[in-house]
């Protein structure tokens, strides 16, 4: 959360004044609402299993002994309040659109890939990735250009690699938190 908080901030920071002056400026709509608890902790479960099906509840159970509340805290409160799209039908979706499913995954290999120590993560969610167009999550939502291309083994390395130079520009070839690029000869099995 704090890289997050730090990258949103500089990044709003680096935007044209009249573009900063047209971004929303209160929560749109992920308020927690007793009328919508119900189907947050269902989308939360169902983004988690569709990312990691077939070990979701494996993986929840190895979060679990670390802390019981572990899982319930990432698949309730990231899954479902924060990565799933809240359905709201009073909300313009030209306003605030639906990021989907496709675009969590490349959002999460994104965010992830530029952080030490998260690899396990990283390619849990290339996978995560993959199985959106296996299990026809993708087919339940607007296309994305390219997505299926990117789900591909090809696409993959595109991506890491493509991460990976947007990081090096950014960290301007030092050595930051960022998390080393991919050599020629990747050593995961990406």
């Amino acid at each position: 959360m704090p890289r997050t908080i730090n990258s949103l901030g500089a990044f709003f920071g680096g935007l044209p004044s009249e573009i900063q002056q047209e971004l929303l400026k209160r929560p749109a709509r992920r308020h927690l609402t007793p009328d919508g608890i119900e189907g947050t902790l269902q989308r939360g479960r169902f983004v988690w299993d569709s990312v990691y099906r077939p070990f979701s509840d494996k993986l929840s159970d190895k979060l679990a002994m670390s802390h019981p509340d572990l899982p319930v805290f990432i698949i309730q409160g990231e899954y479902g309040a924060l990565f799933s799209d809240p359905s709201s039908p009073a909300m313009d979706p030209d306003v605030v659109p639906n990021i989907g499913r496709v675009l969590m995954s490349i959002l999460a290999v994104a965010t992830l890939r530029t952080q030490t120590g998260v690899g396990p993560q990283v390619v849990s969610h290339v996978f995560g990735l993959r199985k959106a167009y296996e299990d026809g999550t993708a087919e339940a939502e607007p296309p994305v250009e390219g997505g299926k291309w990117l789900a591909s083994d090809e696409g993959n390395v595109w991506l890491i690699e493509h991460i990976d130079r947007i990081a090096a520009a950014l960290n301007e070839g030092g050595n930051s938190g960022f998390a080393p690029g991919m050599t020629k000869e990747p050593k995961a099995k990406l």
